[in-house]
């Protein structure tokens, strides 16, 4: 069966979240304990995977604006542990 074709919006949407997946793995990357990073990366599948049912517009963008700040406290985090 065929998926209906996105409308523009959301396909800018998906963008956003698909931009958001790849920088919280780059981020990842960045953090120096092999199993704290195994652990945050299942997280961030998990968590992305478990929200993937979502079709609301309003709240895709709740949950793209709780993923940029736990995006930005992993970062300040590293950031602080010099970690760059």
């Amino acid at each position: 069966m065929k998926k209906p074709a996105l409308t523009l919006k959301q396909f800018m949407l998906r963008q956003e979240v698909l931009g958001l997946y790849r920088e919280i793995f780059r981020t990842i990357k960045r953090v120096p304990s092999i199993g704290d990073r195994g652990e945050l990366k299942d997280w961030a599948r998990r968590d992305f995977r478990s929200n993937s049912h979502h079709t609301d517009e309003t709240t895709i963008k709740m949950m793209l604006q709780y993923g940029r700040r736990c995006l930005t406290e992993l970062q300040n985090s590293l950031n602080l542990s010099g970690n760059k």
